[in-house]
Order: structure tokens, then C-alpha cells, then sequence
């Protein structure tokens, strides 16, 4: 009976839950993440690092009114795509090369996993000797570390493609390219997903504008609102650029099987 009890009150869990539609969860996430964030803001041990809202929200008019902010927008967004851009267009061959001619996967594979694992901080300097200040050291920086995950995702991917079909077949545009697609979208998430959290690191090469370089700057003054109103920015356009890579990947994987949990 107890059991039984206890199957009821989960389907009448379920039920509740299955009632609730995406906008409603959206709309408790948020109201929860404000509230935190409220306690973080009067909390004595952490207010002075978690101004709430309000005061945020003001800092982006003082942002505006110095003239910096569209000009930090613009330098990083150009930096990030032109680093993201660079990182996919030679992640792919080099991923589909390493996938196909074991020579090549023997020589490249090992120093690809050797410099994913050193974080971009750490060869900052080196960038900066070699390539100068300004864009140039910024887009290296972005582009070795888009290139690096991105290469390693595809390149699983094409290694999960059956040889039977590509045999069978011997046709790229049929067989090899549908299957890996999704791998190349996953690629391209996690290599704008990288570019983001590379930006810092990217921008501390003698930038003179960028949300980096603006953080940066911001924390040497201690000038916390305005500082947390550019990482809140960078998290903006994170998500956003992930609504917009699941809107492709329903486009061109729509014929993969989803599973709704």
C-alpha cells in the first residue's frame, strides 16, 4: 500500500511539473538567480563583490557617458569572430586529415593534447614577443584555443563514421559530411564557448579597448558595478550565440533522433 501510496504522489509530482511550460521554468530560474543574487548583495561577506542590480544596471549609463562601451563591445566582438572564424577554418581539414591518415593523427595528436591542457595565460607572453601588441596577439590567442577543441571534437566525430559506408558509398556531401555534422555544430558551440572565455587572457596583450582589457582596468580601480556589468555582457552574448547554434542545429540535424527527458 505504501508503495503504492508513493507511485501516486510521484505521478501527481510528474504531473505538476509536465504542466509548467518552458517560459514558466525560465521565469523561476530567474526570479531564483535574482534572489541569490539579492543575499549576495546585503551578505557582509560578500556585498562589496556583488553589488545588486540597480546599481549595475546604473553603472552602464557612467559606461556610456566615459564613451568606452560600444568601443569595448565592438574590439572584442571583432577579435572574437576573427579568432572563432580562423579556429574553424583550420580545425576542420586538420581534424578530417588526423581522421583519416593514421601518419598524420600519429604526429599532430599528441601536441594538440599537450597545448589543450596549458592555459591560455601561460603563452600569452610568448604571443605578445612574436606577434606585437594590439589585434594581431589577441586573434592568435582566441584562434589556438578555438582551434584546439574544436579540432579534437570533429575529429571524434569523423572517427565514429562507419568505413563500411564511407567505403560503400566513397561519397563526402552523402555519407561523411551529414554524419559528422552534429560533431561540427558541437565543435562550433564549444569553440564560441571558448572564444568567450579566452577573451580575458586575449585581451591582456597591451589592448586598448576590448570588455577584457576594460575588466581589467576596472579591477585595478576597484570600480566593482561597472565591472560586473561587463561580465554580465560577456555571459549575454555566451547564451545568446547558444540560442542561436541549437536554432541552426535543429535546421541541419533535424533528421537525428532527439531524446526529451
Amino acid at each position: 500500500m505504501a508503495s503504492d501510496e508513493n507511485r501516486k504522489k510521484d505521478h501527481a509530482q510528474r504531473d505538476i511539473i509536465s504542466r509548467i511550460p518552458n517560459w514558466g521554468w525560465l521565469l523561476i530560474s530567474f526570479l531564483a538567480a535574482m534572489l541569490l543574487w539579492k543575499w549576495l548583495s546585503v551578505n557582509p561577506t560578500t556585498a562589496r563583490s556583488f553589488p545588486f542590480a540597480p546599481e549595475v544596471l546604473a553603472s552602464l549609463g557612467t559606461m556610456i557617458e566615459r564613451g568606452v562601451l560600444r568601443q569595448d563591445f565592438s574590439s572584442s566582438m571583432i577579435s572574437v569572430v576573427m579568432g572563432f572564424v580562423l579556429g574553424f577554418v583550420t580545425s576542420v581539414p586538420v581534424a578530417f586529415l588526423m581522421a583519416w591518415y593514421r601518419p598524420v593523427r600519429y604526429i599532430v595528436e599528441p601536441w594538440i593534447q599537450f597545448i589543450r591542457n596549458i592555459p591560455p595565460l601561460a603563452y600569452v607572453p610568448l604571443v605578445v614577443i612574436s606577434a606585437g601588441v594590439g589585434r594581431r596577439p589577441q586573434v592568435i590567442v582566441i584562434w589556438l584555443a578555438t582551434f584546439l577543441i574544436m579540432t579534437v571534437t570533429i575529429y571524434q566525430g569523423v572517427r565514429n563514421v562507419d568505413e563500411t559506408l564511407i567505403k560503400a558509398a566513397n561519397l563526402f556531401v552523402k555519407v561523411i559530411f551529414p554524419a559528422t555534422t552534429p560533431f561540427i555544430i558541437t565543435a562550433v558551440r564549444l569553440g564560441v564557448s571558448v572564444a568567450l572565455t579566452t577573451l580575458i587572457a586575449a585581451e591582456s596583450t597591451g589592448a586598448i579597448a576590448g570588455m577584457g582589457m576594460r575588466i581589467r582596468s576596472l579591477n585595478n580601480t576597484f570600480e566593482v558595478e561597472p565591472m560586473l556589468l561587463y561580465i554580465i555582457m560577456i555571459g549575454i552574448i555566451g547564451i545568446t550565440s547558444e540560442k542561436i547554434i541549437k536554432y541552426l542545429e535543429r535546421r541541419f540535424t533535424g533528421w537525428q533522433e532527439t531524446r526529451n527527458v
